[in-house]
């Protein structure tokens, strides 16, 4: 009887260890997938961007002014040779997305901050919900709403006040997008507050400051690591966004700090290149490749700060 049930256990154990081995290695399997689909695009992008640069110098691309890659993609056809120059669009990249940011960054901490520390568990349980409802609807929702609103909104006012305004502005483009951003930031610095040690507010009350001197001189600045952290991973997805600034901004690569003319940024320009008519043997279409590989650096070396930066925070107060 004690044999037969120490050969039940024996087998049950042994079956345990081949399911846990089955999982452990399904689980390995799909890490491994995501490691090669991300090193997949990371070695085309580069392998379609060197071709790219044997035919355009890598300094012409980094420091030109002037973005106009119209060149004749077959043999029968007449084009110019181009023109490579990414500051432009680098140019209105962050143009734009400094404009998010500055509208984004405030709302965005503000409402997180009165989530947090100030509204009641039902009005947080309302409130959040319909917050972050901003975060689903659709990008190209954002970008009939910054064309038939925002920008003719925005030309009247302007003309009512003397200024002239384009019909397509980075301005229009980057007040939609900033709307857009603001889940993102209010959700992950409402997260960051929530972290804070309830000790600290504790130690803050007892000394006898206010609620908004605690929220001041104790909550914030422990949280700032945090925040930090969720203002750079809002800005790498305001860099990366393409619908609203193709409806709101327009297609022109102009080098200007006027919010108020048309730009265009990185990621439209890689939609038009890869759009219609292509041949991959054309420095046109190898443009967007570089243009994507460029962007891909920007981002990662963003979200590498972010994360940094987030670290540090859990490593502080965990």
């Amino acid at each position: 009887m004690a044999v037969s049930s120490d050969i039940s256990i024996a087998a049950r154990g042994q079956k345990n260890r081949l399911v846990e081995l089955a999982v452990r290695c399904v689980l390995v399997l799909c890490a491994l997938v995501a490691v090669a689909t991300t090193i997949g695009i990371v070695a085309s992008l580069l392998f379609e961007a060197l071709r790219f640069f044997q035919q355009v110098p890598l300094t012409d691309f980094l420091f030109g002014l002037e973005w106009s890659p119209q060149t004749a993609l077959r043999s029968d056809q007449v084009g110019s040779s181009g023109a490579f120059g990414a500051v432009p669009l680098i140019a209105g990249t962050l143009l734009i997305s400094a404009i998010a940011m500055i509208v984004a960054t405030p709302l965005g901490l503000m409402s997180a901050i009165y989530l947090a520390e100030y509204a009641s568990e039902r009005t947080r349980g309302i409130v959040k919900p319909l917050l972050e409802l901003l975060a689903g609807i659709p990008t190209v929702v954002y970008g009939f709403f910054a064309a038939l609103i925002v920008a003719p909104m925005l030309r009247n006012g302007g003309e009512s006040m003397g200024f002239e305004i384009s019909s397509e502005s980075a301005l229009a483009a980057g007040l939609t997008m900033g709307v857009m951003i603001i889940p993102l930031i209010s959700s992950l610095s409402d997260d960051v507050i929530n972290a804070v040690p309830q000790s600290l507010r504790d130690a803050s009350y007892g000394l006898g400051a206010t609620q908004a001197e605690t929220i001041k001189q104790v909550i914030l600045p422990a949280a700032t690591p945090g925040i930090a952290g969720s203002l750079l991973l809002a800005t790498s997805r305001a860099i990366g966004e393409t619908m609203i600034v193709v409806m709101a901004a327009g297609l022109a690569a102009k080098l200007t700090a006027n919010p108020l003319e048309a730009v265009t940024t990185v990621t439209v320009q890689i939609v038009t290149l890869l759009t219609g008519d292509q041949e991959f043997d054309s420095a046109k279409t190898l443009s967007a490749f570089a243009l994507g590989l460029l962007l891909f650096v920007i981002t990662l070396c963003l979200n590498v700060v972010a994360l940094r930066i987030v670290d540090r925070y859990k490593e502080q107060y965990d």
